[in-house]
């Protein structure tokens, strides 16, 4: 078999690899009150147990790309999928809390090594003419994995074992390591790159993004800036990444090109994917949470909701790869279509209530999968296409460093929302029930579902009824506040729709530019 077809067989092991890490993350976050109580976790630490991932992902992502260089993609590749692997399978044998937050942390840069690995070989194995199906299968890393792992979530949870939030991975990374060592071709390492290795930039990288990230992750639970630990990482985080920009501009060999960016293209893929990240929340996120908190859903019954969205990506990517390589084809008219979905998808989930289950968001998330599909594809033809394979490290780490802090700026997004329109619903409703207190006072009536919590003489109606109303308030705080957060991407959508008609030029299809050399 020659070298090219080969090389498929690597291009299959790295997303494969990819698809582990990034489950390992999705279904461990969708999973964790599962986790919880089986590593014995209480809240705090808990936390943590998310956030010190998240972190370690940033900051795999930005190193990755310079250490498959240098070690060689082939040495790289094998070596993340062993410790992706070995991560995974002894985090739930682990109790001691230290050498859980350590595997964790090697967990997650595995993860922030996996997926810049996908778009490196993907831009170094695929020709021009058939690029854009490479691109489609890094494009499921953003759209199909995380609406997949509600499904995964409930699998493991509910109907087999929790340890295999972990364990799923094993499988896939054993599979990877072996086409990876297949598939891609053997190089000499370049170690000579390391007597030029950018030491000040990794040592920013280390302490100003995991500052940031860990800034936007413990926050809220810190009171933000009334915590001097928090006031401590802003000046950290906030410092670091201008210095960090000014030293990678300056040095012969940088983790990152910043200079790319002079590009409007690839600067417009490079800022969307960010954007995208943080609105495809309303597609996973919000309506798991509605269902996990008003519906009173489990993983097991929630997962319909995202599983159709990750349905529908299968589908749609390897479509827009067929359209987008068309000449006639605008790729910007097509982000905006599916910008129109989105928006149109936000604004019909912000009508829910405290009724709705998952059949009502069925419609609304089929325009979410047609959405992401018609945003994600365009912006990583746009961001990609005038690079040669050289570059090829750098725009992954300068594509995927940012996506990754989009989760944490996700996270901060949602935390901010609960508490600011969540404090003012539940204290509108409270004040509302101060000045119609003759509601907490009715009669006997069976035809309610939910009676008042007192008698007409003054006494409770049952045991527990003041309990019973008080989780009433707080899920109608809840619907309320999600209402909210839809409305709020919705108008980060229709900011994108204007960035889409402002920023990016005309691009063709890498085919096209192939034929035209």
């Amino acid at each position: 078999m020659d070298e090219r077809k080969k090389s498929y067989f690597g291009l299959v092991g790295v997303i494969a690899l990819a698809m582990a890490t990034e489950l390992n993350e999705q279904v461990s976050e969708q999973s964790l009150p599962d986790v919880m109580g089986g590593l014995g976790l209480s809240h705090d630490p808990a936390i943590w147990f998310n956030s010190l991932y998240i972190s370690a992902e940033v900051i795999g992502m930005s190193l990755g790309p310079w250490l498959g260089i240098t070690f060689t993609l082939r040495r790289f590749s094998v070596f993340v999928a062993h410790l992706a692997m070995i991560s995974a399978a002894l985090i739930p044998l682990t109790q001691n809390l230290t050498l859980l937050y350590g595997l964790r942390i090697i967990e997650g840069l595995a993860g922030g090594f996996a997926v810049p690995l996908l778009m490196t070989i993907a831009l170094r194995v695929l020709d021009p003419p058939i690029r854009l199906y490479g691109l489609a299968a890094y494009a499921l890393t953003a759209t199909f994995f995380p609406n997949l792992s509600a499904s995964l979530s409930g699998l493991w949870t509910d109907l087999v074992d929790w340890r295999f939030v972990f364990w799923q991975a094993v499988p896939l990374c054993s599979m990877a390591a072996v086409m990876l060592w297949y598939g891609i071709p053997s190089e000499a390492p370049k170690y000579a790159r390391f007597k030029i290795f950018d030491w000040r930039g990794a040592f920013l990288i280390l302490v100003g993004m995991g500052a940031l990230s860990t800034l936007l992750q413990q926050g809220d639970r810190f009171d933000w800036f009334n915590s001097p630990t928090i006031c401590i990482l802003a000046l950290i985080g906030f410092g670091g990444v201008p210095l960090f920009v000014i030293n990678e501009w300056y040095h012969p060999l940088p983790l990152f090109k910043f200079q790319l960016l002079k590009r409007r293209n690839f600067a417009y893929g490079a800022t969307t994917l960010l954007i995208f990240v943080v609105i495809a929340l309303s597609s996973s996120t919000l309506p798991a949470d509605f269902l996990r908190e008003v519906a009173g859903y489990r993983p097991e019954q929630a997962y319909l909701v995202t599983l159709e969205v990750a349905c529908m990506q299968l589908v749609m990517l390897p479509a827009m790869a067929v359209v987008l390589n068309q000449e006639w084809v605008d790729s910007r008219v097509v982000s905006l279509i599916g910008m129109t979905f989105m928006l149109a998808a936000c604004i019909g989930d912000s009508f829910l209530t405290s009724v709705w289950n998952r059949n009502e968001f069925y419609l609304w998330q089929f325009c979410q999968g047609l959405g992401e599909s018609m945003i994600v594809m365009p912006l990583l033809m746009m961001s990609t296409n005038a690079l040669v394979p050289a570059e090829g490290p750098f725009a992954a780490a300068m594509v995927n460093t940012p996506r990754a802090i989009a989760e944490t700026i996700g996270i901060w997004m949602v935390q901010l929302i609960h508490r600011w329109r969540g404090s003012l619903h539940s204290d509108r409703i409270t004040d509302q029930i101060g000045r119609n207190r003759y509601r907490l006072y009715q009669a006997n009536n069976p035809a309610w579902q939910h009676p008042a919590p007192l008698k007409p003489d003054g006494s409770l109606r049952s045991q527990d009824s003041l309990i019973e109303f008080k989780a009433q308030i707080a899920k109608q705080t809840a619907v309320l506040t999600l209402s909210d957060s839809f409305m709020v991407i919705a108008a980060i959508v229709v900011f994108l729709m204007v960035w889409v008609l402002v920023v990016p030029q005309r691009t063709y299809p890498p085919r096209i530019n192939f034929i035209q050399k």
